[in-house]
């Protein structure tokens, strides 16, 4: 992938940038969760869908984060899948547990256990129960993070995605805690899908390794100086991602990416990822999701499949041992 690579101009010298942290950037996939027959998380199948992943050209994954409804799940369970995951084969190195809470201690027992695994970063979302607090009370809310997980390998990613958590991260907030934890807090997956708020942070937070969710950014990102994406898509077509990572993105790449996130998200997210991935596999298993989360109908897979082939976009088969 390009350099990424940032100026900054004074009007008798140009200084050049560059995010310090390269341990996580091009295509990381925000990896979905399946469940067993019982609802408990169905470690086989995520370890055989990881496995595949980095077949498909995808650098690391970011288990439990929102595509993996990691609210959805207890602390012992999050961190015995990064645990299966591990025992497995995956190296640390390719992991960035989703570690972010509603609660304080939650959030450190799982950024601590992490850390002690080799992650090389945890994707941290801000508490998102207490609506509207200040830039203050979340800065403490971090910095009482990075002083209880007390551990000097620690490196955080801040998850800004306010569509979902009600709780967005100001770019004052994103300069605060960047220059407070130079050493800590490295970099964001900015998930809003709201250029003007990734560019404001690429511009004032030069030193920050800076990734989008919202896969038709990336070329952009590139340009002005982000270093890639932990995505969703990546879950089922991490080829159309991998397209907007090359030095040359055509315009047939981006419509495509435009069109398979305009169908994906005429059914509900979760649901409608993993019916996805279902038909790929031929393992209904796939389906299931954790309430309050209803799988797809009969009738919301077929239309679903029906919008696919409509816009050319059947589904690659992505055959993995179960």
């Amino acid at each position: 992938m390009r350099n990424a690579i940032r100026w900054l101009s004074f009007p008798h010298s140009t200084i050049l940038i560059m995010p310090s942290f390269k341990a996580v950037q091009g295509l990381w996939c925000a990896t979905l969760t399946p469940l067993d027959r019982y609802g408990r998380v169905d470690h086989p199948r995520m370890v055989a869908h990881v496995q595949h992943l980095f077949t498909q050209g995808v650098a690391g994954v970011a288990p439990f984060g929102t595509t993996g409804e990691g609210q959805s799940f207890a602390v012992d369970e999050r961190r015995d899948g990064v645990e299966a995951l591990l025992q497995a084969g995956v190296p640390a190195a390719r992991i960035v547990a989703a570690t972010g809470c509603t609660a304080l201690p939650e959030t450190v027992a799982l950024t601590r256990h992490a850390v002690e695994a080799g992650c090389p970063a945890v994707l941290v979302l801000p508490p998102f129960f207490w609506k509207e607090p200040s830039d203050e009370g979340l800065f403490d809310w971090y910095a009482q993070l990075i002083e209880r997980t007390a551990d000097p390998r620690l490196k955080i990613l801040l998850y800004h995605l306010p569509q979902v958590s009600a709780m967005p991260l100001s770019v004052n907030l994103i300069e605060r805690l960047a220059t407070t934890f130079p050493d800590t807090v490295v970099g964001i997956k900015d998930s809003e899908g709201n250029w003007a708020h990734t560019a404001a942070i690429l511009e004032r937070c030069p030193q920050l390794a800076v990734m989008v969710g919202h896969e038709p950014h990336l070329p952009r990102l590139l340009r002005a100086g982000g270093v890639g994406t932990i995505c969703g898509v990546s879950n089922l077509r991490a080829d159309l991602v991998a397209d907007l990572l090359l030095p040359e993105v055509t315009p047939e790449a981006e419509a495509r990416i435009a069109a398979f996130i305009r169908v994906a998200f005429s059914q509900p997210l979760m649901a409608g990822f993993k019916s996805m991935l279902a038909d790929q596999l031929d393992d209904d298993g796939w389906r299931a999701v954790r309430p309050p989360l209803v799988a797809l109908d009969e009738a919301q897979r077929q239309a679903l499949r029906a919008a696919l082939k409509d816009a050319q976009l059947h589904a690659k088969s992505a055959a993995v041992a179960r």
